[in-house]
């Protein structure tokens, strides 16, 4: 059989394209709805033919419901996303730090192609309502997908990282020398991307924001490290550098007020060791020995106390002092 426009052997596409974008519970299509829009595109159907249609793409695995409320209509009924799951994405994408806002544009519109036009629209005002500060960095969105093909093939990369100045302008560190780091993991970690990796100059593990890393690429050196990564609890590594601010590794006994039992427990598991007293309790956690550490201890005024070691207690000290200092009065 002659197809009667060029567009009609495509009908079957077109219809399908139809009713994933244009038709929901809410938004059912009429028979007129459907052989109008094909009439756009210059393809003639028949409502008989339109039934064998239907029938053709429900064999095929389309949930398309047929529905009878005020008049006769179609619409996509289970597809692969449900809509509360898009809603998670969007927020996920809109909330995430590492991604520019243009990118989170460009993904948060295909996420609304994965429904219809109607219910896009409600995903789209969601931009709006989260004003998070986004990345300038372009290339993180591909630098992503570098790294896990490292990762996969199990290859060493080089790059080079940069550090930000007061002036808004970067600078490279190591005078623009590249890195060379064998990739073992990515991390998410308070909303940035983190390499986690064995830095082949300083022959230990280290880990470096994903959207300060240029031009990776990889160097075909099969990567190293091995030995030091079948030794390390990657989660129990995320959960001590607190944001990736390293430094040393130390055993802390916190002292805490009873309330704060959940604030410990979230923060490093429920195997802690803790000793209850009457009106507090004392927390021996491994931590890195860093200023953010010590800025989160801070944070809970006389709620929290560091009690050993010695050594750990007296940096707090030293950090508190310097800030004291900062803010005593000047008169006199």
């Amino acid at each position: 059989m002659v197809a009667k426009s060029e567009h009609q052997k495509l009908k079957l596409l077109y219809l399908y394209q139809y009713l994933v974008e244009e038709t929901d519970e809410e938004h059912p299509a009429s028979m007129q709805n459907i052989l109008a829009y094909l009439n756009q595109l210059g393809i003639r159907a028949e409502r008989k033919s339109i039934y064998s249609d239907l029938e053709a793409l429900r064999d095929f695995g389309a949930d398309i419901i047929m529905c009878r409320e005020k008049s006769v209509g179609y619409y996509i009924g289970e597809r692969t996303f449900e809509l509360v799951e898009l809603k998670l994405l969007v927020d996920a994408v809109q909330a995430s730090k590492f991604i520019t806002r243009k990118k989170s544009e460009e993904l948060i519109r295909k996420i609304g192609s994965l429904t219809s036009r109607y219910q896009a629209s409600g995903l789209s005002r969601q931009v709006y309502v989260t004003n998070r500060p986004k990345n300038a960095n372009e290339s993180i969105y591909y630098n992503v997908d570098k790294l896990h093909d490292a990762i996969t093939r199990e290859t060493a990369v080089r790059f080079t990282y940069f550090e930000w100045l007061p002036t808004k302008e970067y600078r490279l560190r190591r005078n623009g020398a590249f890195y060379t780091v064998s990739p073992w993991a990515l991390s998410w970690d308070d909303e940035n991307y983190y390499l986690i990796g064995y830095d082949h100059d300083m022959k230990e593990i280290r880990h470096y924001r994903v959207d300060k890393m240029l031009g990776i690429e990889e160097t075909g050196q099969h990567r190293q490290g091995s030995n030091l990564f079948a030794q390390l609890d990657m989660a129990e590594y995320t959960k001590q550098t607190f944001q990736m601010f390293g430094g040393d590794e130390a055993i802390v006994t916190l002292k805490c007020s009873n309330w704060m039992a959940g604030i410990i427990l979230d923060r490093f598991g429920s195997e802690v060791s803790i000793l209850r007293e009457k009106d507090y309790f004392l927390a021996n956690v491994k931590v890195c020995i860093s200023p953010m550490f010590f800025a989160w201890v801070f944070g809970f005024g006389k709620d929290m106390e560091i009690t050993g070691p010695e050594s750990v207690v007296e940096k707090m000290r030293e950090m508190t002092g310097q800030a004291a200092s900062l803010y005593q009065s000047k008169e006199g």
